[in-house]
Protein backbone atom coordinates (compact mmCIF):
# COMPACT_ATOMS: atom_id res chain seq x y z
CA UNK A 1 0.00 0.00 0.00
CA UNK A 2 3.14 2.10 1.11
CA UNK A 3 4.60 1.43 -2.53
CA UNK A 4 1.03 2.24 -4.06
CA UNK A 5 1.20 5.97 -2.62
CA UNK A 6 5.20 6.48 -3.47
CA UNK A 7 4.13 5.30 -6.82
CA UNK A 8 0.98 7.74 -7.12
CA UNK A 9 3.26 10.56 -5.49
CA UNK A 10 5.81 10.36 -7.86
CA UNK A 11 3.16 10.13 -10.77
CA UNK A 12 1.39 13.23 -9.84
CA UNK A 13 4.59 15.22 -9.08
CA UNK A 14 6.10 14.02 -12.39
CA UNK A 15 2.02 15.20 -13.84
CA UNK A 16 2.30 18.74 -12.09
CA UNK A 17 6.24 19.36 -13.42
CA UNK A 18 5.49 18.96 -16.73
CA UNK A 19 2.47 21.24 -16.72
CA UNK A 20 4.19 23.89 -15.14
CA UNK A 21 6.87 23.21 -17.41
CA UNK A 22 4.93 23.73 -20.41
CA UNK A 23 3.12 26.98 -19.36
CA UNK A 24 6.80 28.19 -18.48
CA UNK A 25 7.87 27.40 -22.03
CA UNK A 26 4.84 28.70 -23.61
CA UNK A 27 5.47 31.90 -21.23
CA UNK A 28 2.54 32.11 -19.92
CA UNK A 29 4.48 32.10 -16.63
CA UNK A 30 6.73 34.63 -16.52
CA UNK A 31 10.43 34.51 -15.36
CA UNK A 32 10.82 35.64 -11.74
CA UNK A 33 7.04 34.70 -11.21
CA UNK A 34 6.31 33.22 -7.30
CA UNK A 35 5.10 29.41 -7.32
CA UNK A 36 3.30 29.71 -4.14
CA UNK A 37 3.05 25.95 -3.11
CA UNK A 38 -0.25 26.57 -1.46
CA UNK A 39 -1.81 27.93 -4.73
CA UNK A 40 0.16 25.29 -6.67
CA UNK A 41 -1.24 22.73 -4.83
CA UNK A 42 -4.85 24.10 -5.15
CA UNK A 43 -4.98 24.58 -9.08
CA UNK A 44 -3.56 20.67 -9.91
CA UNK A 45 -5.70 19.45 -6.49
CA UNK A 46 -2.56 17.85 -5.03
CA UNK A 47 -0.76 17.78 -1.89
CA UNK A 48 2.47 20.26 -0.67
CA UNK A 49 4.45 17.06 -0.95
CA UNK A 50 3.80 16.34 -4.41
CA UNK A 51 4.52 20.18 -5.12
CA UNK A 52 7.51 20.44 -3.59
CA UNK A 53 8.52 17.07 -5.76
CA UNK A 54 7.50 18.95 -8.85
CA UNK A 55 9.37 22.02 -8.29
CA UNK A 56 12.09 20.48 -6.97
CA UNK A 57 12.71 18.33 -10.75
CA UNK A 58 12.00 21.92 -12.25
CA UNK A 59 14.79 23.11 -10.07
CA UNK A 60 17.26 19.94 -11.36
CA UNK A 61 16.26 21.39 -15.03
CA UNK A 62 17.13 24.63 -14.11
CA UNK A 63 13.86 26.02 -14.42
CA UNK A 64 12.83 27.29 -11.24
CA UNK A 65 14.73 28.85 -8.66
CA UNK A 66 14.26 27.64 -5.12
CA UNK A 67 14.88 30.40 -2.24
CA UNK A 68 15.18 29.81 0.99
CA UNK A 69 12.68 31.22 3.25
CA UNK A 70 11.33 32.91 0.29
CA UNK A 71 9.99 29.91 -1.86
CA UNK A 72 9.73 29.43 -5.43
CA UNK A 73 9.99 31.09 -8.53
CA UNK A 74 10.64 30.98 -12.74
CA UNK A 75 14.07 30.98 -13.07
CA UNK A 76 14.94 34.33 -14.12
CA UNK A 77 18.12 33.91 -16.17
CA UNK A 78 21.03 37.31 -16.50
CA UNK A 79 22.08 39.16 -19.58
CA UNK A 80 25.42 37.43 -18.67
CA UNK A 81 23.55 34.00 -18.69
CA UNK A 82 21.59 35.16 -21.72
CA UNK A 83 24.63 35.55 -23.95
CA UNK A 84 26.21 32.57 -22.36
CA UNK A 85 23.35 30.13 -23.89
CA UNK A 86 23.20 31.41 -27.24
CA UNK A 87 27.24 31.42 -27.11
CA UNK A 88 27.06 27.40 -26.43
CA UNK A 89 24.35 27.12 -28.83
CA UNK A 90 26.06 28.77 -31.43
CA UNK A 91 29.08 26.06 -30.89
CA UNK A 92 26.79 23.09 -30.43
CA UNK A 93 23.68 23.11 -33.44
CA UNK A 94 25.32 24.21 -36.39
CA UNK A 95 27.52 20.63 -36.80
CA UNK A 96 24.18 19.49 -35.25
CA UNK A 97 22.76 20.45 -38.03
CA UNK A 98 25.34 18.96 -40.74
CA UNK A 99 25.27 15.22 -38.68
CA UNK A 100 21.32 15.70 -38.61
CA UNK A 101 21.67 16.80 -43.10
CA UNK A 102 23.78 13.22 -43.10
CA UNK A 103 21.43 10.92 -41.27
CA UNK A 104 17.79 12.82 -42.20
CA UNK A 105 15.15 10.07 -43.19
CA UNK A 106 11.71 10.94 -44.79
CA UNK A 107 9.93 10.23 -41.81
CA UNK A 108 12.48 12.56 -39.70
CA UNK A 109 11.63 15.61 -42.52
CA UNK A 110 8.05 13.94 -42.18
CA UNK A 111 8.54 15.17 -38.01
CA UNK A 112 10.12 18.17 -38.67
CA UNK A 113 7.69 19.70 -40.76
CA UNK A 114 4.84 18.65 -38.55
CA UNK A 115 6.44 20.95 -35.78
CA UNK A 116 7.19 23.69 -38.61
CA UNK A 117 3.29 23.48 -39.61
CA UNK A 118 2.15 23.72 -35.99
CA UNK A 119 4.25 26.68 -35.02
CA UNK A 120 2.93 28.78 -38.42
CA UNK A 121 -0.37 27.63 -37.11
CA UNK A 122 0.34 29.02 -33.53
CA UNK A 123 1.59 32.05 -35.50
CA UNK A 124 -1.84 33.03 -37.21
CA UNK A 125 -3.93 32.33 -33.93
CA UNK A 126 -1.53 35.19 -32.43
CA UNK A 127 -0.03 32.25 -30.05
CA UNK A 128 3.39 33.66 -29.45
CA UNK A 129 4.17 31.84 -26.64
CA UNK A 130 3.01 28.37 -28.42
CA UNK A 131 4.87 29.19 -31.28
CA UNK A 132 7.91 29.88 -29.63
CA UNK A 133 7.95 26.22 -27.86
CA UNK A 134 7.39 24.20 -30.75
CA UNK A 135 10.19 26.55 -32.42
CA UNK A 136 12.24 25.12 -29.53
CA UNK A 137 11.42 21.32 -29.94
CA UNK A 138 12.17 21.88 -33.76
CA UNK A 139 15.67 22.48 -32.86
CA UNK A 140 15.43 19.38 -30.11
CA UNK A 141 14.33 16.78 -32.47
CA UNK A 142 17.40 18.17 -35.24
CA UNK A 143 19.69 16.79 -32.38
CA UNK A 144 17.91 14.02 -32.13
CA UNK A 145 17.92 12.91 -35.42
CA UNK A 146 21.62 13.87 -35.78
CA UNK A 147 21.99 10.74 -33.24
CA UNK A 148 24.30 12.57 -30.42
CA UNK A 149 23.13 11.56 -27.63
CA UNK A 150 25.13 13.83 -25.14
CA UNK A 151 25.20 16.72 -26.75
CA UNK A 152 21.54 16.30 -27.57
CA UNK A 153 20.86 16.40 -23.82
CA UNK A 154 22.78 19.50 -23.65
CA UNK A 155 20.81 21.36 -26.22
CA UNK A 156 17.90 20.12 -24.51
CA UNK A 157 18.69 22.38 -21.58
CA UNK A 158 19.82 25.02 -23.49
CA UNK A 159 16.98 25.53 -25.67
CA UNK A 160 14.59 25.46 -22.28
CA UNK A 161 16.94 28.30 -20.69
CA UNK A 162 16.92 30.09 -23.92
CA UNK A 163 12.81 29.88 -23.98
CA UNK A 164 13.48 31.58 -20.26
CA UNK A 165 15.74 34.16 -21.72
CA UNK A 166 13.15 35.22 -24.72
CA UNK A 167 10.61 35.65 -22.52
CA UNK A 168 12.62 38.56 -20.71
CA UNK A 169 15.10 39.88 -23.14
CA UNK A 170 13.43 39.58 -26.96
CA UNK A 171 12.65 43.06 -28.96
CA UNK A 172 10.96 41.85 -31.91
CA UNK A 173 8.61 39.41 -31.22
CA UNK A 174 8.07 39.43 -35.37
CA UNK A 175 11.09 37.87 -35.49
CA UNK A 176 9.25 34.14 -36.18
CA UNK A 177 7.00 35.70 -38.79
CA UNK A 178 9.70 36.97 -40.50
CA UNK A 179 12.16 34.56 -40.54
CA UNK A 180 12.05 31.52 -42.75
CA UNK A 181 15.06 29.66 -41.31
CA UNK A 182 13.78 26.46 -40.13
CA UNK A 183 12.05 25.94 -43.87
CA UNK A 184 15.44 26.86 -45.15
CA UNK A 185 17.13 24.29 -42.57
CA UNK A 186 14.23 21.31 -43.04
CA UNK A 187 15.53 22.02 -47.10
CA UNK A 188 18.65 21.26 -46.43
CA UNK A 189 17.95 18.27 -44.54
CA UNK A 190 15.69 16.88 -46.79
CA UNK A 191 18.51 17.18 -49.70
CA UNK A 192 21.43 16.03 -47.18
CA UNK A 193 23.15 19.32 -47.77
CA UNK A 194 25.51 19.18 -44.56
CA UNK A 195 27.24 21.98 -44.99
CA UNK A 196 24.39 24.15 -46.45
CA UNK A 197 22.85 22.99 -42.68
CA UNK A 198 25.16 23.66 -41.04
CA UNK A 199 25.61 27.78 -42.36
CA UNK A 200 21.75 28.04 -42.03
CA UNK A 201 21.70 27.37 -38.41
CA UNK A 202 24.80 29.14 -37.49
CA UNK A 203 23.23 32.45 -39.15
CA UNK A 204 19.86 31.40 -37.47
CA UNK A 205 21.03 31.73 -33.96
CA UNK A 206 22.95 35.01 -34.72
CA UNK A 207 19.73 36.23 -35.63
CA UNK A 208 17.91 35.20 -32.56
CA UNK A 209 20.36 36.49 -30.56
CA UNK A 210 20.08 39.87 -32.32
CA UNK A 211 16.38 40.05 -32.19
CA UNK A 212 17.63 39.92 -28.18
CA UNK A 213 17.65 43.26 -26.25
CA UNK A 214 20.29 42.35 -23.42
CA UNK A 215 19.22 44.17 -20.56
CA UNK A 216 18.24 44.46 -17.46
CA UNK A 217 14.31 43.38 -17.89
CA UNK A 218 11.36 43.94 -15.15
CA UNK A 219 8.83 40.66 -15.38
CA UNK A 220 5.59 41.77 -15.77
CA UNK A 221 3.42 40.67 -12.54
CA UNK A 222 0.46 38.13 -13.42
CA UNK A 223 -1.82 36.02 -11.43
CA UNK A 224 -0.23 32.33 -10.80
CA UNK A 225 -4.49 31.05 -10.87
CA UNK A 226 -4.95 33.18 -14.48
CA UNK A 227 -1.67 31.38 -16.12
CA UNK A 228 -1.81 27.69 -15.38
CA UNK A 229 -6.03 27.78 -16.01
Amino acid sequence: MMQGQAEQRESGSTRVAESLAMAIHEHRLSPGMKLSEDEVGEIYGVSRTVVRAALQQLAHDRLVELKRNRGAFVAQPSVKEAREVFEARALLEPRTAKSAAERATPEDIKVLQNHIDEEHEALEAGDTGRALHLSGMFHIEIARIADQTTIADFITQLVSRSSLIIALYWQRRTALCESHAHDALIKALARHDGAAAEELMQHHLLDLLTSLDLRDQPSVPRSLKEALN
